[in-house]
């Protein structure tokens, strides 16, 4: 580790659990009920820029879709200690968000990159949006001055981020998509034909209306959910926060490989 050039599908697979990417992952089982109690019990700050109306009021539904989605345990007497992302679902979202990524090359589309949690998946955006650019697709310039009542909303490295007291700032809040999309439509700007990013930040962007994909942990169900009802085309199960944000290289290249970027 890391893995010289774009590992195949199986290495790939090894290497998500070995640093715990997927597998045995670091985020607890109750952690994860916990959250899929809250969005079923109509806390906002779990949905993750949707609108989820009344359609999820039970958490037993909430774990039936992430356990078909994410490989977390299905039983719901399990309340305590270690829960799973299954390696095989990550490598089959990444394989669905190439396929997506794909279509925005060959049509050299509009592409809007934003990321929730930059210091784990900040690189993986960049990376993606760089080889969109080399592709002839436009990587959308985000308006200037735009604020939150969380911070700034900022573009760094091609990926609009949160900023708060010279910091990057992890926000799980659909309001800095929201602020980037009201503000170019105020500006009469095209908006994104494809939006890239995670948590808020692809929430907002699917009930917007926009071409969405993105990476969500197993303790964020919400962007699960949005995939399931075709609100969100593509979430990928991951842990978005281990411990060398270098571990996510050999999945980024398999991501670009898989979409003919590399």
């Amino acid at each position: 580790m890391p893995i010289p050039g774009t590992p195949s599908r199986a290495e790939l697979v090894d290497h998500l659990v070995r640093t715990r990417i997927a597998g045995d992952v670091a985020t607890p089982r109750e952690n994860n009920l916990s959250h899929y109690r809250k969005l079923a019990n109509n806390d906002r700050h779990y949905w993750l820029g949707l609108e989820l109306g009344a359609r999820w009021t039970d958490e037993q539904d909430v774990l039936a879709v992430m356990a078909e989605r994410v490989g977390v345990n299905d039983d719901p007497e399990h309340r305590y200690g270690q829960d799973t992302i299954d390696p095989e679902l990550t490598v089959a979202g990444l394989e669905r968000m190439a396929g997506r990524l794909r279509k925005a090359s060959d049509g050299q589309q509009r592409v809007l990159f934003a990321t929730g949690h930059p210091g784990g998946l900040l690189d993986v955006h960049r990376a993606t949006a760089s080889a969109l650019r080399t592709a002839g697709c436009e990587i959308v310039v985000i308006p200037d001055g735009l604020t939150t009542e969380e911070g700034y909303v900022m573009q760094f490295a091609d990926v609009a981020v949160l900023e708060h007291g010279a910091t990057l700032w992890h926000t799980h809040s659909g309001e800095p998509m929201k602020a980037i999309l009201t503000a170019m439509e105020r500006e009469g700007r095209p908006l994104p034909d494809l939006v890239v990013a995670d948590h808020g930040w692809a929430g907002y962007a699917g009930q917007h209306g926009v071409d969405s994909v993105g990476y969500a942990d197993c303790n964020d169900p919400a962007l699960f959910i949005a995939e399931a009802e075709g609100t969100v085309q593509v979430t990928v199960p991951l842990d978005d926060h281990v411990v060398s944000p270098r571990h996510y290289d050999p999945m980024t290249a398999y991501l670009l490989a898989e979409a003919g970027l590399s």
